[in-house]
């Protein structure tokens, strides 16, 4: 990995500004930004490490552990809230037999929130490795997780 952001920040810079892209390409890299490389990538940007840990651990999208082969997501918004996710969100995580923000034991799945998916007038709403469902009820959710059974 400290290869990967070497040669990263010989691409697009090693200022400051650069911490959110680089962060973003480290965990479509490797699926996660694993804590052992926050040292190399302070020192890359000449950042604290602090700095670096602190924009992981604020920013819900950057993991810090190896996600599950699929990842499911729930919208958490006020309005995926309004129309029954909070039931959605406890159906699934019994369906799905993983907690939220967890992965299950097996690294088959990992269910995970999510602040917004821009599709307010038609939820409660998922994305599901990274496809977008729309009006999650106890049907969808069935769909779901048949598909992330295969």
């Amino acid at each position: 990995m400290e290869e990967f952001i070497g040669a990263w920040t010989a691409r697009h810079g090693k200022s400051r500004d650069r911490l959110l892209p680089l962060l973003h390409a480290i965990q479509e890299e490797a699926g996660y930004v694993d804590d052992a490389i926050v040292p190399a990538i302070a020192q890359a940007l000449n950042l604290s490490r602090a700095d670096v840990h602190g924009v992981i651990t604020f920013y819900h999208d950057f993991r810090r552990a190896a996600p599950g082969r699929h990842v499911v997501k729930l919208c958490r918004a006020e309005s995926c809230q309004a129309r029954g996710g909070a039931a959605i969100e406890e159906a699934a995580a019994r369906r799905l037999g993983v907690p939220m923000g967890e992965t299950r034991v097996d690294g088959q799945l990992s269910l995970e929130p999510v602040y917004c998916l821009g599709l307010c007038a038609i939820g409660p709403n998922a994305l599901v490795d990274g496809r977008p469902v729309a009006r999650v009820d106890a049907a969808a959710l069935e769909r779901i997780a048949a598909e992330v059974a295969a």
